[in-house]
């Protein structure tokens, strides 16, 4: 007679490949494996999107900073699930563990990156790049708990029934890859409207943690002893009070950050559906700023001479009809609506909420001469090149085209041979297009590149540059606070359909009295800028962006 096995003691963990004992029936508990797989994956994939987009918003150019964490990120997955294959033998206690730290370093990873980005970013020397190496190590850091995941939870699930491996992984990875497109599509869609960066990756931190000790404490809580089950339950409270913690001092977190970034005189700081937009001063004497992604858009102290640069050029010749892309500011039309003999300005702004500011906002409104109060002004609110597209041929005397700078990643499209060729297509025969271009001095290839590129749309250009500007926020491809980093000129292109136009200003009777611009400033500063000129330089397409 065969003698029946002794009953494990309490808290002893089966051996491997036994059955665990579990407190519904296999069926259910396989369910519940799976639906913690689907959360865990949606949670994972949000963590990977919020460092993209915060990163991209912080430092600049989203497909630089997207690569960096996706590659970073799954190569630190496999070396997670090499290194998970030692914690097989304890597979309910390591995948408790490992999503409590998933859900503290993941939910506090957007509040980390920001908080170095606020107060470290104007230190320079080897602060200058803590935000890129911290947003390294969140990507190796998440990747490498993301990984160990999957060897974790392959055990588990196979501990509940046994079946084939290939059967298990198929099963694991659908629940996987199903909770990762949920994930991404609630990031973009529902958490980051609603909730913001912040919140939204603190909050998502909050549902890793409780699906994870939920599953492990409510499931396997027979494979662990005593003392694993009070450390879980221990460092999941601990996680979730650091979380909630967080999240109720967010608001004031991020105004603290915002102060540290912009200085004390933010007066309005909002999220559109397309950017952040910030305004400092305005009142009380100090000058206007407009931030938008944090990149100096506006700076009260020295707008005029950047628009009376970029706009009073092309309207020498006939301007009845001008069309402007971007400037929903309200800025460039205030210089074209000092011309008579414009009929219609026709504004094409991707961001609603910065032209309801420029509206209604009193110093921004004062700065633009209430330009959106004219009759002759008409908003549209929408994409620059699918408005090009639409475009009847030969419409406009004046394309103006204020847009940010070519080297933001948003921005490329805005800046290629397909774009160009649809405003050539949307001016007269003797119609003029002003493209704002990038500082020359700073990044002269990526101006020349602008130069190139209008010319190969059959254009003749004459660039031109102005220079002197204050020095302040970066408004480039990097976000930077540090001073030092502004470009100290702006650079233009002025380009037609026929001949080469004349860089000259109006004169006579309806001509606008400028207060920066002189013609013989405009015909020196052009030389300055022929004197910086790039040759051999690739045409930037939409497929093969140069920027």
């Amino acid at each position: 007679m065969i003698e029946p096995h002794a009953p494990a003691p309490p808290g002893t963990a089966p051996p491997r490949g036994g059955c665990a004992r579990l407190p519904v029936r296999p069926g259910t508990g396989r369910f519940l494996v799976l639906a913690g797989v689907f959360v865990c994956a949606a949670c994972g994939l949000v963590y990977e999107l919020e460092l993209v987009a915060l990163a991209s918003y912080l430092i600049g150019d989203s497909v630089t900073q997207a690569s960096v964490v996706l590659s970073v990120m799954v190569f630190a997955m496999g070396i997670g699930s090499l290194v998970a294959k030692r914690l097989r033998p304890l597979a309910a206690a390591g995948f408790g563990a490992v999503e409590a730290v998933l859900a503290l370093v993941g939910g506090c990873s957007a509040l980390a990156l920001y908080a170095v980005f606020a107060w470290t970013g104007d230190w320079g020397g080897m602060w200058a790049n803590g935000p890129r190496c911290l947003l390294v190590a969140f990507s190796l850091t998440i990747g490498l708990l993301i990984g160990a995941e999957v060897p974790l939870l392959m055990e588990l699930i196979q501990r509940i029934r046994r079946q084939d491996a290939g059967g298990a992984v198929a099963d694991l990875f659908a629940a996987d890859y199903v909770g990762a497109l949920v994930g991404g599509l609630a990031f973009p869609f529902l958490l980051l409207p609603l909730l913001g960066q912040l919140t939204a990756t603190l909050i998502t931190g909050a549902v890793n943690a409780v699906a994870g000790g939920a599953l492990v404490l409510g499931l396997f809580r027979g494979d662990l002893t005593r003392r694993a089950r009070w450390l879980l339950v221990i460092a999941n409270i601990t996680v979730l009070g650091v979380l909630a913690a967080a999240a109720v001092l967010v608001d004031d977190f991020e105004r603290a950050a915002r102060y540290a970034v912009y200085g004390r005189d933010v007066r309005v700081a909002l999220q559109t559906d397309v950017q952040e937009v910030v305004i400092t001063g305005g009142t009380h004497g100090r000058p206007l700023d407009l931030f938008l992604d944090g990149r100096l858009r506006v700076s009260g102290r020295d707008e005029r001479r950047y628009h009376e640069a970029l706009v009073h050029p092309a309207m020498s010749g006939e301007h009845t009809r001008v069309l402007i892309l971007g400037g929903g500011d309200g800025l460039a039309a205030r210089e074209v609506l000092r011309y008579p003999g414009v009929h219609r300005v026709d504004v094409v702004e991707v961001d609603a909420g910065v032209v309801r500011l420029a509206r209604r906002d009193p110093p921004l409104a004062k700065l633009n001469s209430h330009a959106y109060d004219d009759p002759r002004v008409h908003v549209m609110t929408g994409d620059a090149f699918r408005r090009l597209r639409a475009a009847p041929p030969a419409t406009y005397d004046v394309v103006i085209s204020d847009l940010p700078d070519p080297g933001i990643t948003a921005s490329t499209k805005l800046y290629s041979q397909e774009f160009y060729g649809l405003a050539r297509r949307a001016l007269t025969p003797r119609g003029r297009l002003a493209v704002h271009a990038g500082p020359v001095s700073s990044r002269p290839r990526l101006f020349w590149t602008v130069d190139t590129t209008l010319r190969a749309a059959g254009l003749r250009t004459a660039p031109y540059c102005v220079r002197g500007r204050d020095s302040g926020f970066a408004p480039g491809p990097d976000r930077s606070a540090a001073p030092t980093r502004a470009p100290h000129d702006w650079g233009f292109i002025l380009a037609g359909r026929g001949e080469r136009p004349a860089l000259r200003l109006g004169a006579g009777e309806g001509a606008p009295r400028l207060g920066t611009l002189t013609q013989e400033g405009l015909a020196a500063d052009a030389g300055v800028a022929e004197g910086t000129r790039v040759g051999g330089l690739g045409v930037s397409t939409l497929v093969h962006p140069r920027y």
